[in-house]
């Protein structure tokens, strides 16, 4: 069973992600906007044909990542296409300076390939990409 008011957060994500409405939410998906409204308020959980019809109206959600959180939002995030996704690894305290490298590390070439991407923000999370 999921968890409604994490599904309700996710949801919110969605809505948020693509800057709609309750309203136009509702129309792109077919439903009536009452069903959005109570779905957000706590007062009904999803059926199985409102969260198909989220899948078939937004195609960067995922079916596993909007019924219990694990996998990726929106689906085409990922860096290396055709691969499954990775786990995102966030970090709760903020991270140390990074070491700055001397110039003359920096004017060599690179000729090796990526194994690893990661991304810091400013709010001290991370988001980190393997290649399989």
């Amino acid at each position: 069973m999921i968890n409604n008011d994490d599904f309700v957060k996710r949801l919110q994500k969605v809505m948020d992600y693509y800057s709609e409405s309750a309203s136009s939410f509702a129309e792109k998906m077919g439903v009536q906007r009452s069903s959005i409204s109570h779905i957000l308020s706590g007062r009904n959980k999803p059926s199985l044909d409102f969260v198909l019809k989220i899948l078939q109206a937004f195609p960067e959600v995922e079916l596993y990542w909007l019924l219990n959180g694990k996998g990726t939002f929106p689906a085409g995030s990922e860096v290396f296409s055709g691969q499954t996704s990775l786990p995102i690894v966030e970090r709760e305290e903020p991270l140390k300076q990074a070491p700055k490298l001397p110039p003359s590390t920096l004017e060599k070439p690179l000729d090796k390939a990526i194994e690893r991407i990661v991304i810091f923000y400013t709010d001290g999370t991370f988001k980190e990409y393997q290649k399989e």
